[in-house]
This record gives C-alpha cells, sequence and structure tokens, in this order.
C-alpha cells in the first residue's frame, strides 16, 4: 500500500526531484540519468517516484519546462520594462541574449548530442502538443507587448524562432567563428518582420 504523503512532503519531495534532475541533466545527460541516481539522491523509495512520475523521461520533461518558462518569463519582463521603446533593434537584442542565456544551460547540450529527440519520441504526444501549444501562446503574449504588424501569424512566427533555436544544433557546419553574428542577422529578419510595417 502506498504511503500517504501531507502536501507539504509532497511539495518537498517533488521539488527535490527536480532540484537533483537538473543536476544529474548538467553532470550526465538525458540518456545517464537514471531513476536509481534520482532516487538515491533525494533519499526516497523507488516506487515513491513512480507516485510523483510515471517515467524519468516526464519528471526530465517537466524540469527543461521549468528552465524554458523561465527564461521565457525572463525575456517577457524585460520587453515589459522596454516599455514603447520597442523596435527591431531592441528585439532583435532581446532574442539573441535569450538565445546566449541557452548557451549556458544544459539545454544546448541535450539538443546537440540528439539527446532531446529522443526524450520527445519517448513522451505522451500530448504532452509534446501542448509544449508547442504553449509556445505559441508565449509568442502570442509577446506579440502583445510589441508594436507588431497586424496580420501576423503566430504559428509561423513561433515555427521560426524554433527553427532559429534549432540552427544552434549546427553552429559547426555554420561556423563557429561566424554563428553569433549569423544568429544575430537570422532574428534581426523575424524582428524586422515583426516591427516594422
Amino acid at each position: 500500500m502506498p504511503k500517504s504523503f501531507t502536501e507539504n512532503e509532497r511539495e518537498y519531495i517533488k521539488k527535490r526531484l527536480k532540484e537533483e534532475a537538473k543536476e544529474c541533466l548538467n553532470l550526465y545527460g538525458i540518456k545517464k540519468t537514471t531513476v536509481d541516481e534520482l532516487v538515491k539522491r533525494v533519499n526516497i523509495p523507488k516506487g515513491t517516484f513512480y507516485l510523483f512520475y510515471g517515467s524519468k523521461e516526464l519528471l526530465l520533461f517537466d524540469v527543461i519546462n521549468d528552465v524554458h518558462d523561465e527564461i521565457q518569463s525572463q525575456i517577457i519582463r524585460e520587453l515589459q520594462a522596454l516599455n514603447a521603446n520597442i523596435d527591431s533593434e531592441a528585439l532583435t537584442e532581446l532574442l539573441f541574449s535569450l538565445y546566449k542565456k541557452v548557451e549556458n544551460t544544459f539545454l544546448l547540450n541535450i539538443l546537440t548530442n540528439g539527446e532531446l529527440e529522443l526524450l520527445m519520441r519517448k513522451l505522451p504526444l500530448d504532452t509534446v502538443e501542448e509544449h508547442l501549444a504553449q509556445d505559441d501562446l508565449i509568442i502570442e503574449k509577446v506579440l502583445g507587448i510589441i508594436p507588431h504588424k497586424n496580420d501576423v501569424d503566430i504559428k509561423y512566427f513561433s515555427g521560426a524562432l524554433r527553427g532559429i533555436f534549432m540552427s544552434m544544433l549546427h553552429k559547426r557546419e555554420i561556423g563557429e567563428d561566424i554563428f553569433d553574428g549569423s544568429l544575430k542577422l537570422m532574428i534581426k529578419g523575424i524582428a524586422i518582420q515583426l516591427t516594422e510595417v
């Protein structure tokens, strides 16, 4: 019979699982992070893990989404701080800084080594679709902050921004010495299309 936890215990265990999963993602990546390692770090029985997450992949995806959401929230705060002074240059710099922030997280590593794709294949389809829909909502929120053309199709801009993000997989092929400039140029193209009427 599974042990029942108080609400505080549940919050604490879930918080600890996410903290340790994030640490393991930084150290080991997705493939080498195991449920055994996670429960050892959190000091809970293996069966307790499954009371919180149906699989290792769901926990890791939850952690990835937390980092993703944290970065997006920061961008929205920075956009709001710019107030009415948002033009293509300011938007380009802001989006470029977003991509550079990703370079300093485990996200880029799991993206470039193909582990994120493996993780996505193991997730339930509705979880992936919900994540993509959430991305579109964030783009819609961003568009609500910046002055933009009226005929903007959110799905295309959301897809274009994801496409730019995916270009980080090919930094070596693009040229490491020219990548940042190329990335900024692609972002600026989107920023101009969004902001200049």
